[in-house]
């Protein structure tokens, strides 16, 4: 079982504070601040608890957590305030990876099968306090749920009882004990205070761990850095692309103690050859490279790198490296996101920069009504060609359709970005 490090904010009004039962301010860090400073320091994970007490309260903590899990690099499990589906289900709009109900709470626990199967068991996760409090729901929590948050030193019963990974949410704040936690059989990961200053050094905690031997979550390459052909110098070149998108973004190199980093931490490091040492793609700019994927070529002589880039890869302030055009073939690209977003920016023109004679700029003077009749319309005609033998015809229709989902989308500010971020969230 891989380890997790796993910080927590407890949220309230719209800011971090101490902890349970506590309303002291945490930290004077905004708390998207907060939320992105745990992705660059090593966390694993983010566990976002919800203290608010009225419903105006609860929506604020919902805005604050979309915008949390906008910046995070990490996965945000999102728990507090939950009294129906509803809820379990905006905290996962709003980008939460996992929702744990309050085992302590007989409603939460009524809501477990419901949520379970309509969102998916992975999911759902379920906090406990006391082992009594498992074994009153043990059936639906083994069926239903796929982590377990402990709120007490019971760690070292649960484990004879379920299968089921537990977070512990520790209150010592000695690293020793701490990491002796993170040992124990079951133990999938700890939260709470000690993880979560966030002046605390989490990059060392985790490189300390792996020292003793602790098998903390971090990527495995599948072969090992030796089997790589590197220059008379160690040292072999790395492209880097955007994941998203696949657009290179630079070139740069990598040693083995880069590759090792990069492995360890999830973030972007190479060697720097002019200065000849280690360096951290973004530690003074903030642009940081968390990996996504890695692979050889065919020689093993070359990496490839996907990377979700925060901000720009050029120390220019281009997006990529790349910008200096050379020469170019007219003709179109069928890349079905670039033909997406090209299409998509030029009903953002028309939208900004009228054109006469324009059907694109009719349909905005005309308003969100008659766009709404035309998305209607030609969903209608998708259904009709779809019933006829000829499949140019529902080619043409969806086309069409596609188009005018595309002016709703400008007219209500939606970029196809945010579209394919919902969908990979689902």
């Amino acid at each position: 079982m891989k380890k997790l490090l796993v910080p927590c904010i407890y949220m309230l009004r719209g800011k971090a504070v101490t902890g349970f039962g506590e309303t002291n301010a945490l930290t004077d860090m905004p708390l998207l601040q907060l939320a992105e400073s745990y992705s660059v320091n090593g966390a694993d994970a983010l566990l976002v608890l919800d203290f608010s007490d009225t419903e105006e309260e609860h929506a604020e903590a919902i805005n604050c957590l979309i915008a949390m899990c906008e910046v995070s690099q990490i996965p945000v499990i999102a728990a507090g305030n939950i009294k129906r589906a509803e809820d379990v289900k905006k905290l996962l709009y709003a980008g939460a990876s996992q929702v744990i109900l309050n085992g302590s709470r007989k409603e939460n626990m009524k809501l477990l099968p419901e949520v379970s199967k309509r969102f998916g068991r992975d999911k759902i996760a379920v906090s406990i306090t006391s082992v009594e409090e498992y074994m009153l729901h043990a059936e639906d929590i083994e069926e239903y749920a796929s982590r377990i948050l402990v709120l007490s030193d019971i760690e070292d019963s649960l484990p004879k009882l379920t299968n089921l990974p537990l977070l512990l949410h520790v209150k010592e704040d000695n690293e020793e004990e701490v990491l002796s936690y993170l040992n124990k059989p079951g133990v999938e990961g700890v939260t709470g205070s000690f993880v979560s200053a966030p002046d605390f050094d989490l990059s060392g905690l985790r490189e300390r761990a792996v020292k003793t031997g602790i098998p903390l979550a971090m990527y495995e390459s599948g072969i090992t850095f030796s089997e790589m052909k590197t220059d008379a110098n160690g040292l072999i070149p790395c492209i880097v692309q955007d994941y998203k998108n696949d657009e290179v973004l630079m070139m740069a190199w990598m040693n083995e103690e880069s590759f090792e980093k990069t492995m360890l931490t999830g973030k972007m490091h190479y060697y720097s050859r002019s200065r000849k040492s280690l360096w951290l793609k973004g530690e003074t700019s903030g642009h940081y490279q968390y990996v996504k994927s890695m692979a050889a070529d065919c020689d093993k002589d070359t990496l490839l790198a996907k990377v979700s880039q925060v901000g720009a890869a050029c120390h220019t302030g281009n997006r990529s490296c790349f910008y200096t055009p050379l020469f170019e073939n007219e003709e179109k690209t069928k890349n079905p996101m670039h033909v997406f977003e090209s299409v998509y920016d030029v009903i953002m023109d028309r939208k900004m920069n009228p054109k006469e004679g324009s059907y694109t700029n009719y349909l905005f003077d005309k308003g969100i009504d008659k766009i709404l009749k035309k998305v209607g319309e030609e969903n209608t005609e998708i259904i009709i060609a779809a019933k006829n033998p000829d499949p140019e015809e529902i080619k043409y229709e969806i086309s069409d359709y596609l188009y005018h989902l595309m002016v709703l989308m400008a007219e209500k500010g939606v970029s196809w970005e945010e579209i394919t971020d919902e969908l990979a969230k689902r």
